[in-house]
């Protein structure tokens, strides 16, 4: 994509940073969800998944302590 980042959705789903919550309807860049609260974002679908769950925009949520064989997580390097 746009930012060279490669192979983003249909994997597994990938847990984030991001705590559950609403995003404000203001206009941003890299919003980060709800300032507090223990549920964790998961983005993205997995190789079972239908079409409409398998893109970056999809999100859900679970406790941090959710495992399962459809969930993972992505690194990440920055320069």
């Amino acid at each position: 994509n746009e930012l060279g980042i490669y192979d983003m959705s249909g994997n597994v789903y990938e847990w984030c940073q991001d705590r559950k919550g609403s995003y404000s309807s203001s206009s941003q860049v890299n919003p980060t969800g709800a300032a507090s609260g223990s549920y964790r974002v998961r983005r993205g679908g997995y190789w079972s998944s239908s079409a409409r769950y398998c893109r970056s925009s999809d999100r859900s949520s679970s406790s941090p302590g959710y495992r399962d064989f459809d969930l993972g997580l992505r690194l990440v390097l920055s320069e």
